[in-house]
């Protein structure tokens, strides 16, 4: 059997190779012609999986090692008696603990104190669900706003989106959808930024076009926002460079990109391949993980204040100023060549861990404080008591 995977599936050739002959290639270079002897099609989020890609191929098979699929044309695939598979939640921690950097960047670079303050979630779905649970360990008030789990479970917690209007934080994290009562385009429009309390701090890591981008940059202009952290970016990897240069933190959609995550959504449609075509696995998430680099870590809990303490640990295992740093690089990069730079950052990401697979302990003559490991723990440290 022929397999066409994008080269930036980590391991995905060592893996389903065990199931077939394996090919990689660029996501945005899986063509028509590349695919049409294969059985199997394995893609990322650039990949459009349409019948543009697919008509006349032998193609039985789509996975698609990410949790969102608006990249996919799920009606063509069911008309045509295509397998599907995603990987939901394969992603949802590190996308998580980005938004964890970045509120401790924020708090560095503004003197804000996170503990008491508010934030609003847009899409409780599995990284809306990481994000409020280590925010609230974190001390912050969480709000909530996701209509369908509303109208779904009746749960009063899910609140109308004016409702987080006046939260001190705000947070993307919804699919990308164009109709219906639900649709998320541009969902973050003229009127969502001008009803935003003064000052409010925004966060979207979730699709670029959620975000109606001149909408976003006239309210940075006015003022309306303090401070805006943007993964994701409309129209990539042509990215608006003019944006970015106006946002505190921009980075090239890599907030879902540890290592961890990529390997369990690569294993996710893994194990959908294998049932689908027939085959017993021989692999699963831990024979392709390797060791980390920081295993253990000594904190001396009486050394400062406990978030600059909580933000030194987790700047141990990821600094969000440096994916920031690196796509900044891009506005000295030629306007022709500036998608191919992005893309690139994308294929080459150095790798990520995330922050279960480093335990905390104390200095000697020290312990780890009640509060402190509480939070830690709630962002995801392991604690050594």
């Amino acid at each position: 059997m022929k397999i066409i995977a994008d080269a930036n599936i980590p391991f995905v050739k060592d893996c389903f190779s065990s199931i077939g002959e394996v090919e990689l290639f660029p996501g945005r270079q899986i063509t028509r012609d590349i695919v049409g002897d294969a059985e199997c099609l394995l893609v990322r989020s650039v990949t459009r999986v349409d019948s543009d890609l697919l008509a006349g191929s032998k193609i039985r098979f789509v996975g698609t090692a990410t949790i969102g699929f608006d990249h996919i044309d799920i009606e063509y695939l069911a008309k045509n008696n295509i397998n599907f598979a995603s990987a939901p939640g394969s992603n949802a921690n590190s996308a998580a603990e980005y938004v964890i950097a970045g509120l401790f960047e924020i708090g560095r670079k503004y003197k804000i104190k996170l503990e008491g303050k508010s934030i609003g979630i847009v899409g409780v779905g599995n990284v809306g669900r990481n994000v409020a649970k280590k925010c609230a360990a974190l001390g912050m008030k969480v709000l909530l706003n996701d209509p369908p789990l509303q109208r779904a479970s009746g749960d009063a917690k899910y609140l109308p989106l004016e409702k987080l209007h006046g939260c001190d934080f705000i947070t993307f994290h919804t699919p990308l959808t164009f109709e219906g009562i639900d649709k998320t385009f541009h969902l973050a429009g003229e009127k969502f930024f001008k009803s935003l309390k003064a000052g409010c701090v925004f966060f979207n890591a979730s699709r670029g076009g959620v975000v109606d981008t001149e909408a976003l940059k006239e309210s940075i202009r006015s003022g309306q926002l303090e401070t805006t952290i943007l993964d994701v970016w409309e129209n990539e990897p042509n990215i608006d460079t003019g944006l970015l240069e106006m946002v505190d933190i921009g980075t090239p959609h890599i907030a879902g990109y540890s290592l961890d995550g990529k390997i369990t959504g690569m294993i996710m449609i893994y194990n959908a391949a294998c049932e689908y075509f027939g085959f017993k696995t021989k692999f699963d998430v831990e024979d392709f993980s390797p060791q980390p680099d920081v295993l253990q870590l000594k904190i001396n809990p009486n050394s400062r204040d406990e978030q600059d303490l909580l933000r030194g640990v987790v700047e141990k295992i990821y600094k969000i100023r440096e994916d920031d740093s690196k796509l900044r690089l891009i506005l000295d990069v030629p306007a022709g060549k500036r998608g191919k730079f992005f893309d690139d950052l994308r294929k080459n990401y150095s790798v990520r861990r995330e922050f279960q697979n480093t335990e905390i302990i104390a200095t000697e003559n020290t312990e780890v404080t009640e509060s402190l490991s509480r939070k830690l723990e709630g962002i995801g440290f392991k604690v050594k008591k």
